[in-house]
């Protein structure tokens, strides 16, 4: 990728790289996952004694899949006429192209950690290789650099959690950890699952860490925004499945009681519902398709966690089935938004409409993209969260799942108003003579929707792979078949809801086409509203503050409590900055800085 640089071919380049890594991965799932046994690498050191290893096993293997897949998508959209257009606006295509091939590589070698040490090697990398993709766009970099900021905060938190390990331990293996956990006491117990939970999951937004994502991802150029919202957070995720449920288990975090039987995975289950929910009714509020997209991305990870920290068959099956739904999901949507951009040259939700009758291809795959993560039959993000709404409810968590609902609620408002801004309504004169993009940037949206479509039939494909992650994480696998799952003495089978759905909207078109259709198609401006024939320059469609009845009634909650905490936070970074800083210039001595550092090491560790 770097000799190929500009070059026309490059983009290319990477496409072949990415479908022979695909191959690869294919080749080694029968012995990743058919036989649940990993597969170990020959390439290692060691580092003061400790030794470094990796191996790849099923949850590994899982999350390098989606990866590779999603670096394929992307830069088969962008290494045609995208690419070529992009370089002559003055992108630098060699940067874009280069830093995704450094993402894909380090998150390689980071879902191959073998020990503690070898996952915040590959951690540091996959931040690092991070930044420098989202410093890839023109005005990203003070967005990538608050990235930094908090990537930082959360490897120290993780080396504490390190420190923590080798006290009670010697060392830095996974069965150290795992022992070291059966030793320690309620505090450092407490310290060690808080310090993992938020510095991995720093990477995956969880509030009140928020603040960094939704900027950083949206306003990179339209594959980048693509790759890092469909899997790059993730990583975030495959740390803690690794770190927290296989090797502490739910049943350590719930015997870490809090008052009664509100234990440590109740906690880490509720910071998730808030994750859900409240960036998810921040989307609503954009209106810039990227920004909307971009605090969705944040929400979702929301269900994740509660699925996989529910730990039932069915509910960690929804969090790790979810991973690839939204993966998928959120890349054609990223997409058909930077398609959409590509032609209008804009993603203002405010300057768009009736845009389907230009792009219906691409509306068509925004459709199912939508559909999907607003989990709706029949894609694939469908049956995810119905077996988490499931799990919950099987478990007796009433008020997590009304969340849930709520945030599924919010999730259908903002993208209705995604779809009806960009495409349904009035068409803009501007646009008139605009046309579909051309077949290097639609046909690997178009196969990426069809496998959100075909996933969502037939989701057992998925959760073959979702099963052997569990068997792996030491939890129980689902049991499942291809058109869904089997509970007790029954199941959920899409393939018959839907011939169901597919039937009753067939029979309607019957009926609506057989009675007789008298419909006329006229152009949008031969019509007259309240008396008054339209011309072009009165505007009939509604955009502007969309959902307005809506936010009069939450707004003040929105701004009362949402703002505070992220003002909370905000005020805290300032003062931690101040501090840093009054040390730097000696104003703090730094004698007093190391006593109250070696003082809290000292409480967290007796």
């Amino acid at each position: 990728m770097l000799m190929a640089g500009n070059r026309a071919f490059a983009g290319w380049v990477g496409v072949a790289f990415y479908a022979l890594m695909g191959w690869f991965l294919a080749e080694m799932s029968p012995l990743v996952y058919a036989h649940a046994a990993p597969v170990v690498s020959s390439m290692g050191f060691s580092m003061g004694g400790q030794a470094v290893a990796w191996q790849l096993d099923a949850v590994g293997w899982y999350f390098a899949v989606i990866t590779v897949g999603a670096a394929l998508a992307v830069t088969w959209f962008s290494a045609g006429v995208w690419g070529r257009d992009y370089q002559a606006k003055g992108g630098n295509l060699r940067l874009l192209n280069v830093s995704l091939a450094m993402n894909v590589s380090t998150m390689m070698l980071f879902l191959g950690s073998a020990d503690m040490l070898s996952l915040f090697i590959g951690w540091e990398l996959v931040s690092w290789s991070s930044f420098l993709l989202m410093a890839s766009g023109r005005h990203t970099v003070k967005y990538a650099l608050r990235y930094v900021i908090y990537a930082m905060a959360g490897a120290m938190a993780v080396m504490g959690a390190m420190a923590l390990v080798w006290n009670a331990a010697g060392n830095l293996s996974f069965t150290g950890l795992q022992s070291a956990v059966t030793h320690m006491s309620t505090v450092p117990l407490w310290t060690l699952v808080l310090l993992l939970f938020f510095g991995f999951g720093i990477k995956m937004a969880v509030l009140p860490f928020h603040l960094w994502q939704a900027n950083a991802y949206a306003f990179l150029p339209g594959p980048a925004s693509a790759f890092l919202g469909a899997i790059s957070s993730r990583m975030g995720l495959f740390a803690v499945l690794v770190v927290l449920i296989r090797l502490l288990g739910i049943v350590k975090l719930e015997s870490l009681s809090i008052v009664g039987s509100f234990s440590a995975r109740d906690l880490l289950a509720w910071v998730s519902l808030l994750t859900l929910i409240i960036p998810t009714f921040i989307a609503l509020r954009q209106y810039d398709a990227r920004l909307l997209l971009a605090w969705h991305g944040i929400g979702q990870g929301g269900y994740m966690l509660i699925g996989v920290l529910v730990g039932t068959e069915m509910g960690a099956a929804g969090g790790l089935m979810h991973v690839f739904n939204y993966a998928t999901c959120q890349a054609i949507l990223f997409l058909s938004v930077a398609a959409v951009m590509y032609r209008t040259g804009t993603a203002d939700l405010n300057k768009m409409g009736g845009l389907v009758a230009r792009m219906p291809l691409t509306f068509l795959v925004l459709l199912f993209g939508i559909i999907g993560l607003a989990g709706l039959p029949p894609m694939n993000a469908f049956v995810s969260k119905l077996l988490i709404y499931r799990s919950l409810v099987s478990e007796g968590m009433p008020l997590l799942f009304v969340g849930t609902i709520v945030g599924t609620l919010g999730t259908v408002l903002s993208v209705f108003k995604l779809i009806h801004n960009i495409f349904l309504g009035q068409l803009r004169v501007e646009h008139e003579q605009i046309h579909e993009v051309p077949w290097s940037m639609m046909l690997p949206m178009l196969l990426v929707a069809g496998l959100v479509f075909v996933t969502g039939v037939m989701p057992g494909l998925v959760l073959e792979w979702v099963a052997a992650v569990q068997t792996s994480l030491g939890l129980d696998p689902v049991h499942y078949v291809l058109g869904g799952v089997k509970v007790q003495d029954s199941q959920v089978d899409m393939i018959w809801i839907t011939g169901v759905l597919f039937a009753g909207v067939g029979i309607a078109a019957l009926i609506f086409f057989g009675l007789g259709n008298r419909s006329k198609r006229v152009h949008q401006l031969d019509n007259y509203a309240g008396g008054h024939f339209l011309t072009a320059d009165i505007r009939y469609q509604y955009t502007d503050h969309f959902y307005a009845g809506l936010m009069h009634h939450i707004g003040s909650w929105y701004r009362g409590s949402f703002r505070w905490a992220e003002e909370a936070v905000t005020t805290a970074v300032e003062t931690l900055s101040i501090l840093a800083n009054r040390l730097v210039r000696q104003e703090v001595p730094a004698f007093s800085m190391l006593v109250m550092a070696v003082l809290f090491m000292v409480w967290a560790i007796y």
